[in-house]
């Protein structure tokens, strides 16, 4: 029996619930914030939508939802009783239907899921999409109209409608022929003959009876109906055994040759239960392998050099310009595949690794005219750190991204091809699964590697697909576990222990594109567009009235950015970190008191100017900007509308910057355990190379920077692996010579860096081709050859190999091309000569990789999975705001003017009324309740205890925002008293 306070709303549910439980709530559904709702039934409304109860449910797990769906095809309300018996079923068996069925939750234990959905009815409970008590359980109306059977879309549960949902419409006559042929006493009306019907059905004696006495072939129409889908077509002449069913009632038609098995039917066929598979508990994650955990870490490390090998690789490549810019964004499949074939590896790992590059901020478009990809300033700051740091660098910017290579080659919604680099590849799911599969994996023992099959059974448990749709969240899973053992991140299948040190918080921690985790690169500009695709800056999401929101969710008011700690005052005022509210275009913070026409006293009484705050030692800069935080310098907010935070230092882009120290903090101290951990595992830098007799040198490990950089000029690699083998040819050799080298030079280079003497073969090699290095000159005439050897000039003229290249002789010694001076050197060494350029003043010009460097660029921003969860201080601001807007909307008002209260309009009295009514509260202490229009002309209403009233202004305590204020007098439209309850 229910409660006399028993809820009659979810409003009035949640008014009964405490500030704990609606921080849980907001939360968990964080887009009931934006905007903060006015009052608690606002937000409940708001809680009822469409839209939010439809991302509510998507995120509840297996068992939450069959609760949720059991809900559904229960009685409105429901008792606990019922609900559980539709989850376990009553014990009955049900009769050949439900065993023929296979009824595997009767294996399952009932305290077990009794536990089950205790914890399940809590969890909706908490998200408000079921309110009441345990009596009287109901699930909100738009969740009920999303789960229950129609004909269109049948119940996930399978059952179909009830007996009086189908009969509705049915004639009287035909009603009463149906109670007829299932052995039932006639009734007057149709109503009594369904409700007569609807108990037989849920009678387990009498039902059993019933179908004790049909044939075989109608007990293989049940069985093939129970599970679902309830519906069923017929012929306009039925078969007998069908229409037997029909005639009891048993199969009821709802359209011209279609019948349903009514629920109470389904349901007694299936013992009770909801569902044929009741999944109480998460599928457990085995462990298909075991190593040692040393193996696992040594495994790990090499896949964390190789990655930083291959990305060092990757942008040495793309180092004097990489491949172009698609027109509508990304890396074309021709230069992908060049790509691949230039790391060894197959395609879709060339796109991971470029994806990669990108995501840690390494790798942009350049914005020229000619659009290509190079890597930016961070990339030559990031070569400079120790091998660990960079790994932990490129750990943290994958887990965190949302773009994801696995799509790389398919298809979007427009049938386009998905290319590397291009738009179209962000999943918000990503970051979060990549999370969950690894925190599934620690809780494995140590070097255990995971059935792939139990681990993707798991999250499909913790987040069901929806019916119809692609499971994502698998193939984000599969391809995480692909991609955290290129990275390093695993080894053999298990997690490393350098990997776990990255998981110790959540994964709205990961940060790689906050500030505080970008790669040092100076100044930083964001990343322009992808063309075609979204923009990487972080999206800002419109309040009411124009208002923009930012870091939280948190409505700012106009021309404003709203902080971490900041909750609405009245319209266009802005409160922050529990302060005072602010004038137009300005914010306070800290414990500030009002003073009148807008202006804050703070710490003194000394005024601030309007549009400005002053809070213990803070000041804001520029009219609509706002300083946060002790110690924060005048004028040093961010740029547009953004706040200082902390020491000073301005936000990012739409950015607050107040309250994020924190989570950075944390982090940067996460990957740096990471890198302290993975250091030891590391090979350390060689200074030496082993140089052989067939012209190759092997290095045995990875070589020091100057070394690897000199000796890549120097030789051409011809494999890698554990060890890199180089090999020094006649074009490599003259290379280096072109970057300036001498060959006495190459000699002691090679005498100083090799553990063996230097073969004769290779001295030869060197000697003989230094000798033949610029005997030839080319300048530009548009080009000319000269050499002093007449013999040599005669040679390439001969030479029918060099026609294509039109030389005239103009002097003995010097021949002249209408060909530009780099296609005559390309020319001449195809012929087998060993030209070098030179200069208009006849030096040898010394050729030198040209580094090609993006202007400065910030890591693309992940996009978020809805709206940004918000911190603690926003939470516990708005839900002071909520309360205090719910007082203020239901507190009980004496009768100022006919038809006033209940009415929702503002109070209306004179200014004469209103100037005695303030001054007479501030006497007797009374609470009153006003209204108020702000400079914006936005209407709200307030609870307030004055305290002053002085100068056209009243300073009172206002509830609603659960602090002082002032407010002019004549903004105020009318006041009334509030009842003495």
């Amino acid at each position: 029996m229910s409660t006399p306070d028993a809820p009659r709303s979810l409003a009035e549910a949640l008014r009964a619930s405490d500030d704990a439980a609606m921080v849980a709530l907001l939360r968990t559904r964080p887009d009931l914030l934006t905007p903060v709702p006015n009052d608690l039934t606002q937000l409940a409304t708001r809680a009822g939508t469409r839209a939010s109860v439809v991302r509510a449910l998507e995120r509840l797990d297996r068992f939450a939802q069959q609760v949720a769906e059991a809900l559904a095809v229960a009685g409105d309300p429901a008792t606990y009783g019922e609900l559980l018996g539709l989850l376990a079923g009553d014990g009955t068996g049900g009769g050949d239907a439900a065993r023929a069925g296979g009824a595997a939750a009767d294996a399952a234990d009932a305290a077990e899921v009794r536990d089950a959905l205790d914890r399940a009815l809590a969890t909706l409970r908490g998200q408000a999409l079921v309110w009441g008590g345990d009596d009287r359980l109901r699930l909100v109306r738009t969740a009920r109209e999303l789960l229950a059977p129609t004909p269109q879309r049948p119940s996930p549960t399978g059952l179909g409608p009830t007996v009086a949902e189908a009969m509705a419409g049915m004639s009287p006559g035909r009603v009463q022929s149906l109670v007829a042929a299932a052995g039932l006493a006639a009734t007057h009306d149709a109503v009594s003959a369904v409700g007569a019907l609807t108990a037989l059905f849920t009678d387990r004696t009498r039902m059993a009876a019933l179908l004790d006495e049909a044939p075989a072939e109608s007990v293989e129409v049940l069985s093939r109906l129970v599970w679902g889908p309830p519906y069923g077509q017929v012929t306009a002449e039925p078969a007998a055994h069908l229409r037997w069913l029909i005639d009891r009632g048993l199969l009821l038609p709802t359209a011209p040759g279609t019948v349903v098995l009514p629920r109470e039917a389904a349901l007694h066929l299936r013992g009770g239960r909801a569902h044929r598979v009741l999944e109480a508990t998460a599928p457990p994650v085995e462990a298909a392998r075991e190593h040692r955990p040393q193996v696992v870490d040594a495994t790990a490390a090499g896949q964390a050099h190789m990655a930083l090998a291959t990305v060092e690789e990757l942008l040495k490549d793309w180092d004097e310009g990489g491949p172009a810019v698609l027109r509508a964004g990304g890396l074309s499949v021709r230069d992908l595949k060049r790509t691949a074939v230039a790391l060894d590896v197959p395609e879709p790992q060339a796109a991971f690794w470029v994806e990669l590059a990108y995501a840690a901020g390494l790798l942009a478009a350049d914005g020229e005219a000619d659009e290509r990809y190079a890597a930016t300033p961070a990339y030559d700051t990031w070569q400079e750190l120790p091998a660990a740091e960079r790994w932990a660098g490129l750990a943290t910017a994958w887990l965190a991204a949302t773009r994801t290579a696995g799509l790389v080659g398919g298809r979007d919604s427009k049938d386009r091809t998905l290319s590397a680099l291009g738009p179209g590849l962000d999943r918000s799911a990503a970051p979060e699964v990549r999370h969950r599969v690894l925190t599934l994996l620690t809780e494995l023992p140590e070097g255990s590697a995971p059935a792939p099959e139990s681990l993707l059974a798991r999250l499909r448990w913790e987040r069901p697909p929806g019916a119809g749709a692609s499971d994502l969240r698998s193939r984000l899973a599969t391809w995480t576990l692909t991609e955290a053992e290129l990275l390093g991140v695993t080894g053999r299948g298990a997690l490393a222990s350098h990997a776990r040190a990255l998981l110790a918080g959540g994964p709205d921690q990961l940060l790689p594109g906050s500030p505080d985790n970008r790669l040092p690169a100076g100044p930083t500009q964001p990343s322009p567009p992808l063309r075609g695709g979204r923009p990487t800056h972080p999206p800002v999401h419109p309040g009411p009235q124009g208002e923009a929101e930012a870091d939280g969710g948190q409505p700012a008011p106009r021309g404003r950015a709203g902080t971490g700690g900041t909750h609405p005052g009245p319209p266009g005022e802005a409160e922050a970190d529990g302060g005072q509210p602010a004038p137009r275009g300005g914010a306070r913070t800290g414990s500030t008191h009002p003073g009148p026409q807008g202006e804050t006293e703070a710490d003194g009484g000394q005024p601030a100017p309007q549009g400005r705050a002053g809070a213990g030692g803070t000041q804001s800069g520029p009219r609509g900007r706002a300083g946060a935080g002790a110690g924060t310098k005048a004028g040093e907010p961010g740029p547009r509308g953004e706040a200082g935070a902390g020491a000073g230092q301005p936000g990012a882009l739409s950015r607050a910057g107040a309250g994020r120290t924190g989570p950075h903090g944390e982090a940067k101290a996460r990957e740096a355990e990471a890198a302290r951990l993975l250091a030891p595992l590391l090979p350390e830098p060689l200074d030496h190379v082993l140089l052989q007799a067939d012209l190759t040198a092997v290095a045995p490990g990875p070589l020091q920077r100057p070394l690897a950089d000199a000796l890549t000029v120097l030789a051409d690699v011809e494999s890698k692996g554990g060890a890199t083998v180089y090999r020094f040819t006649p074009g490599s050799v003259r290379r280096a010579l072109d970057a300036g080298q001498s060959a006495s030079d190459l000699h002691a280079f090679l005498a100083a860096h090799s553990r063996t003497p230097v073969p004769q073969p290779l001295t030869y090699l060197i000697d003989d081709v230094a000798r033949k290095h610029g005997h030839l000159r080319i300048g530009a005439a548009s080009a000319y050859v000269r050499c002093d050897d007449e013999g040599v000039l005669n040679e390439i003229l001969a030479d029918k190999r060099a026609q294509g290249l039109r030389l005239r002789r103009l002097a003995p010694t010097v021949l002249a091309t209408q060909a530009d001076p780099a296609a005559l050197l390309e020319g001449l060494r195809s012929l087998g000569f060993a030209p070098s350029a030179e200069s208009a003043e006849g030096d040898v010009l010394i050729t030198r990789a040209h580094s090609h460097r993006t202007p400065p660029r910030t890591p693309p921003e992940p996009v978020p999975d809805g709206p940004p969860l918000p911190d603690t201080t926003l939470i516990d601001a708005a839900v002071r705001a909520i309360r205090a807007g719910d007082l203020a909307s239901t507190a009980p008002r004496k009768t100022t003017t006919p038809g006033t209260p209940g009415t929702g309009e503002l109070p209306r009295t004179t200014p004469a009324e209103t100037l005695a009514t303030m001054q007479a509260a501030v006497l007797t202490g009374e609470t009153l309740w006003i209204g108020y229009v702000n400079a914006e002309g936005a209407a709200s209403q307030r609870v307030i205890a004055p305290v002053r009233v002085e100068g056209g202004f009243v300073t009172a305590y206002d509830h609603t925002a659960d602090e002082v204020r002032t407010y002019p007098l004549h903004r105020v439209t009318g006041v009334a008293e509030l009842a003495d309850d």
